[in-house]
């Protein structure tokens, strides 16, 4: 092929920014004019950078079956996957480069090894369109078996000044099939508190049957949207669990609490979630043995080395924060503590508040 002007490269880049968002098979058929080591010839640069394409794997990788979109002159976000794959550290290869080192490996050195998927944790609105969301991070952790990228700590602000990327979590297997389990169990242990985040609709992407088979297009978010982005829903052991949290019932008992003369002491509190207030009695039997009421509702629950609900063993975690309490088991359930003397004032509060899906900045009021 000829050695492409800038114009031509604009130009090519213009064309597939425009189809490759939605459509992998349009844009699969604009032919690239340029091969990735002319790109490079032509700016005359001595550098480390990305060069992207869009692949049509249908019939089995071949030269003809790649498409030139863009070139960056930095590492892809996904950089993680190429080094599990790889075994090689890109960062430290692109500050050798940027100190005038040659390459340690050529094109024809490299192999590739087993499968590895990459999960962007973000914190955003996920049934509002995944719009991007702030909070504070009032708790944060990753699973200890995975690789975990990220840049902030518990503790931290999600401003709207920058990206709202919290975490990439990272997981390497010999096959497609172990490599997707390792992030299903990862993405299972991650916990965040303080902001709204997209981990439950990464959970359900994982494990959604089509995408473990590797049927993928750019039309499954939209063709499967209301099974992946609905937001999950706290069952009644949830809500029993988290009531436990918000009274301080969670932590280390005393070998002298649940005693009582009479009948056992019954003590009640109300969570907030979502827009619902929740109104949870609970009864104290004995050392961390509890019985809890809701509605026409009852749960036993016990604690071991584990919380037991009604006699079954548990993976459920309890954790409080700033923010409130939540339960993690298999997704995170956030609730807020109801101060009835709050709830008493902010009943004589007239309206003239402003609500948006997400941050803003009045500039004028006319």
């Amino acid at each position: 092929p000829r050695t492409p002007t800038l114009d031509d490269i604009k130009r090519t880049c213009m064309d597939l920014y425009r189809i490759s968002k939605t459509d992998i098979e349009s844009a699969s058929k604009v032919r690239t004019i340029c091969h990735p080591r002319q790109v490079a010839m032509y700016l005359s640069r001595v550098m480390r950078g990305t060069v992207e394409f869009i692949v049509d794997g249908a019939d089995g990788l071949r030269p003809d079956g790649f498409w030139f979109m863009e070139m960056n002159t930095r590492l892809q976000v996904e950089h993680p996957v190429t080094e599990a794959i790889t075994g090689i550290d890109l960062v430290e290869w692109q500050l050798r480069v940027a100190a005038g080192e040659a390459l340690p490996l050529r094109q024809e050195d490299l192999t590739l090894a087993g499968h590895a998927f990459e999960a962007r944790l973000y914190a955003e609105d996920v049934p509002k369109g995944f719009l991007p969301a702030t909070g504070r991070l009032t708790h944060l952790q990753f699973c200890e078996a995975a690789r975990s990228d990220t840049g902030v700590r518990q503790g931290d602000e999600i401003s709207p000044w920058y990206d709202p990327m919290i975490a990439k979590i990272i997981t390497h297997g010999p096959t497609r099939e172990s490599a997707l389990a390792k992030l299903q169990q990862a993405l299972a242990q991650t916990q965040v508190a303080g902001s709204v985040t997209n981990l439950a609709f990464l959970r359900r992407l994982a494990g959604h049957a089509g995408f473990g088979r590797g049927e993928v297009d750019t039309d499954l978010i939209e063709r499967e949207g209301a099974a992946l982005t609905e937001p999950p829903q706290p069952c009644s052991r949830t809500k029993a669990l988290a009531a436990l949290g918000a009274m301080g019932l969670d932590a280390e008992a005393s070998g002298l609490q649940g005693i009582h003369l009479w009948d056992p002491l019954r003590q009640s509190v109300k969570l907030l979630h979502e827009d619902e207030i929740i109104e949870i009695g609970v009864e104290t039997l004995g050392a961390r043995h509890f019985r809890v009421y809701l509605d026409e509702t009852s749960h036993d629950i016990t604690r071991e080395d584990v919380w037991y609900v009604d006699g079954a063993k548990t993976q459920a975690a309890i954790v409080t924060h700033d923010a409130g309490v939540s339960v993690f088991w298999g997704d995170g359930y956030h609730f807020a503590r109801v101060d009835p003397l709050e709830v008493a004032a902010s009943a004589n509060v007239g309206g003239g508040r402003v609500t948006a899906p997400m941050p803003g900045l009045v500039k004028a009021i006319f």
